[in-house]
Formats: C-alpha cells, sequence, structure tokens
C-alpha cells in the first residue's frame, strides 16, 4: 500500500477526448491547485545576467513526413562557445518557453545558472509538429485535437527520439557547442509531453541521463500503462527522474461512473516510482494535492532542477573562489 504523500520524497473515456481535456490543463486548474503559487526563483531579478531567447523558428521533419514544428532556443548570458554547454529539451514548447506561463523555464535558468546551482544550460523548447494543413500548438489548446501531438508524445517506439536526436541536435549543433556527454544532458515534458521525455531516454540512453516528468501520462492513451512493468522486465538504465503527480490528477473514472486503472494518471505515477525504485534508478518524486494541473510543477520547478542537475562537475577549491561567486556574464 501506499503512504499519502503530500511533500516531496526521495524515492472509457475516448483516448482522444481525454487526450485534448488533458492538454489545457491550466484552464481547467482546480481549488486544490491554488495552494501552489511560482516563487522568488521564477521571476526576474535586477541585476540577475538574461539569456537570449531565439526563436520561433522551424524544424521540419522526415521521421514524421511533411511535419513542422515550431521551436525556440535559451542561449544563456555565461554562455562561451569555448566550452561546452549543457543541454535541456522541453517538449510543447511553447508552455515552457513562456514567461507569462506556468513554468517560466527562461527567468528559472537566469537564476539558477548566475547562482552556480546548475551548470550553464542550453534551453530547447519544442512543439509537437503539424500537417500543412494543422495549427501550431498553442497556450489555449497544447495540440492534441489539432495536430501530430498524441502521436509523437503517446507512442513508445523510438520514432520521437530519432527526430530528436537526428533531426533536432543536428541543426542546435550548427549554432552551438553542446557537451556529447549524456549526464550533461535532461529532457522533460508535462503530460504527453513527460511520457515522451521519458521515452527518449529510454530508447536513447546514451544520449539522455536526466529526465523532469510533470504530471506524467504514463497512461492508456496509446499503451503507456505498460511502462512499470517494461521498467521492472528491462536491466535498469543510466538515467535520473524526477516524477511530479498531483492526487487529484485525471483518475481514471468515466462518465458512466466506471473506472479504467489504466486511465488513472496517479496511480500509474505511483506505480513508475515503485518500479524505478525496485529497480535502483536516481529517482525523485513528490505527490501533491492538485489536479492535472501545470500549477504545482511550475511552482517546484526550480527545485527539480536543483535536484537533477545536483552534482554536475564543478572545482571545489578552498583556496580558489573563483566557482564560489555570483556567476555573472
Amino acid at each position: 500500500m501506499h503512504t499519502i504523500r503530500l511533500t516531496c520524497a526521495l524515492q472509457t473515456w475516448p483516448s482522444l477526448v481525454l487526450a485534448t481535456l488533458v492538454a489545457v490543463s491550466s484552464a481547467l486548474a482546480g481549488p486544490t491547485d491554488d495552494v501552489y503559487s511560482l516563487g522568488p526563483d521564477s521571476q526576474p531579478h535586477e541585476g540577475v545576467p538574461k539569456g537570449k531567447i531565439i526563436g520561433p523558428l522551424t524544424l521540419a521533419s522526415q521521421v514524421f513526413p511533411n511535419t513542422t514544428r515550431h521551436y525556440w532556443v535559451y542561449v544563456p548570458a555565461q554562455y562561451d562557445p569555448k566550452q561546452p554547454a549543457s543541454l535541456m529539451i522541453f517538449q510543447d514548447g511553447q508552455a515552457f518557453v513562456s514567461v507569462t506561463g506556468e513554468y517560466r523555464i527562461p527567468y528559472v535558468f537566469d537564476n539558477l545558472i548566475y547562482r552556480r546551482e546548475m551548470p550553464v544550460t542550453i534551453g530547447v523548447f519544442i512543439n509537437p509538429g503539424h500537417l500543412p494543413d494543422q495549427a501550431e500548438s498553442s497556450p489555449t489548446n497544447w495540440g492534441d485535437s489539432i495536430n501530430n501531438r498524441a502521436t509523437e508524445y503517446n507512442e513508445l517506439n523510438d520514432h520521437y527520439a530519432e527526430l530528436i536526436i537526428k533531426e533536432l541536435l543536428p541543426a542546435l549543433e550548427k549554432d552551438y557547442n553542446i557537451s556529447q556527454n549524456p549526464d550533461d544532458r535532461a529532457i522533460a515534458g508535462a503530460s504527453s509531453g513527460a511520457i515522451c521525455a521519458f521515452t527518449v531516454a529510454w530508447q536513447r540512453p546514451g544520449q539522455f541521463h536526466k529526465v523532469i516528468s510533470t504530471i506524467g501520462s504514463f497512461t492508456n492513451l496509446r499503451g503507456g500503462h505498460v511502462y512499470p512493468d517494461l521498467i521492472r522486465q528491462s536491466e535498469r538504465k543510466p538515467i535520473r527522474i524526477y516524477l511530479q503527480d498531483g492526487l487529484n490528477d485525471n483518475r481514471g473514472r468515466g462518465r458512466n461512473g466506471g473506472y479504467d486503472p489504466k486511465l488513472d494518471w496517479h496511480a500509474q505515477n505511483l506505480k513508475m516510482a515503485d518500479a524505478l525504485t525496485e529497480k535502483g534508478y536516481d529517482l525523485n518524486y513528490c505527490w501533491g494535492i492538485g489536479t492535472h494541473s501545470n500549477k504545482q510543477g511550475g511552482a517546484i520547478m526550480p527545485e527539480m532542477l536543483r535536484w537533477l542537475w545536483r552534482d554536475y562537475p564543478r572545482p571545489d577549491d578552498p583556496k580558489d573562489d573563483r566557482n564560489r561567486k555570483l556567476f555573472s556574464e
């Protein structure tokens, strides 16, 4: 049995309708989400060097033929082209790059890099693809009902990992010096973007060792409910992962009163945590009181990032304080 934890610990609906419902999660936030607020790490501060946001840029794909998608690149003020930078890729990029939304990652990166609480990191924010007659994802529709999001994010094959490795990374490496060490690479997402991020690391552990999942859809939208069993049946992979979810996430209750455990978001996140723990993964998780909303994930994102990057290499010399000062440009 599980003990309900409201603090962090170390350790039938038609699928299209359900996916569309969960995609615009901020608009559906309930009273239990209102207890979560963004803190100072998610706000701009005078004197903190500000990174540049480049984009939207457009990435075409042969993995998903005839699709394009917008993406943005965050370049920290401290980036030095002579030094390989760490990399972090966020799915549903429009939601994470926004400085008025629930995550405000550019502000968070500015603050944490300035205080040396995470490495100098190129941030990439990529949307799901769409065909020429389909719409780009937006804050009011993340994409399931209007583009290729459900296919790219929810399926457990390696197609999206191929897009990231063979199409996105080469485009980035033309302009930026990005570390080839998988310890220096992270990938993240919310809801279907979260299972997508995990799938990329699962399929390509030689490329990404770090994952953040908020309100992850490890459910039977496209077979994702099998991950706990796959984790137990497979050799442990070198993946560090932080899971966040709320007790009031979608609980698998249909309109007719029936219950489908494979569509119970929180139960599936608990199963993920159990399986990852049993296999000895480097795991942290936090179960809040919220719904399928980004509010808690946004509120704790700075702490998730500190944990994820907690041991990035940096010298610690008592006689040399250069690495103990605020990291200006």
